[in-house]
């Protein structure tokens, strides 16, 4: 384990602090406009998009989570890469399954992008198998 983090809900004055971060991560991409990604969430189920904070209150990790009465879905899960490898990453995502858990959440899914090998290690460590399947999708409004 590493430096302490606390964990609490994502406001909107967290915004620009959010969408560096994933910026810092090389999570966003041309397709995907973060600041129209965050006001989605924020129209569903807002308190399970949860920000990390040091013990200075300084944002450093991220994680969106998702439930449609189905399944489970994590997007965005992020840690600023000096706070890499220190258990923040391992920590949000068993903050995730117990709010799913808690919500009578049978499965978590997530999706990570091919050749990520850290993360895909990541994930294996924590539980997770990969479920054979092909990820497919089709953009229904343009963001670009």
């Amino acid at each position: 384990k590493g430096s302490v983090m606390d964990t609490r809900v994502f406001t909107p004055a967290d915004t620009e602090t959010v969408v560096q971060l994933w910026s810092d991560c090389g999570l966003t991409r041309p397709w995907n406009d973060p600041h129209k990604d965050i006001a989605r969430k924020l129209s569903v189920s807002p308190e399970l998009f949860l920000i990390g904070t040091n013990g200075q209150g300084l944002l450093m990790a991220t994680v969106m989570v998702g439930y449609d009465g189905h399944r489970g879905w994590i997007n965005y899960l992020a840690v600023h890469p000096s706070r890499q490898r220190q258990g923040h990453a391992r920590q949000l995502m068993q903050q995730a399954e117990q709010l799913l858990t808690a919500r009578g959440c049978p499965k978590l899914n997530l999706q990570v992008r091919a050749g990520n090998e850290v993360v895909i290690a990541l994930y294996e460590s924590l539980g997770y198998t990969d479920d054979k399947t092909v990820s497919m999708g089709k953009r229904l409004i343009a963001d670009i």
